[in-house]
């Protein structure tokens, strides 16, 4: 119980809101392959271009660092994706839906991840978690969809 609340404190940050109060915001957990990502993307110029369909049915394309992963990317240009345990394998809500033959491309799927699929609302044969999928050549060209509903069970 004790390491559960250390990694709780650990994950908020708190910053000054002026005198006599403080603030608590919820801080992006790091995680190793996190810092792998961003390391590689430090190095990386290379872009590849895909496009996201959100719930309602709209398309945005996007420009996308190797590396990166897919809840970033959306994140960065304002994509609804909600990613509620913000990348940590530990929801569901980041789910999306693959293009068959991308899905294929895709690197295994470990066992941690199909155990949070099995939680996804709208689950599919080509459903992974946007955390866990990092961006690749192979994404080139193809179209990822956001379900149109999550599970946020935190």
């Amino acid at each position: 119980m004790a390491s559960v609340m250390r990694a709780a404190v650990a994950r908020c940050a708190v910053r000054a809101a002026g005198p006599r109060s403080v603030v608590m915001r919820h801080a992006q957990p790091r995680t190793s392959s996190s810092r792998h990502a961003a390391a590689l993307r430090a190095f990386s110029t290379e872009k590849v271009t895909f496009t996201f369909i959100d719930a309602e049915g709209e398309s945005t394309t996007v420009a996308a660092t190797l590396g990166q992963s897919l809840l970033d990317v959306a994140h960065e240009n304002d994509i609804e994706l909600e990613g509620a345990c913000g990348g940590e394998l530990a929801c569901s809500t980041c789910h999306l839906v693959f293009e068959k033959e991308l899905f294929e491309k895709l690197p295994e799927i470990s066992e941690e991840e199909e155990d949070m699929l099995d939680l996804a609302w709208g689950l599919t044969d080509t459903s992974r978690l946007g955390c866990q999928i990092k961006v690749t050549k192979d994404l080139e060209g193809t179209t990822v969809r956001v379900p149109d509903e999550s599970n946020n069970l935190m």
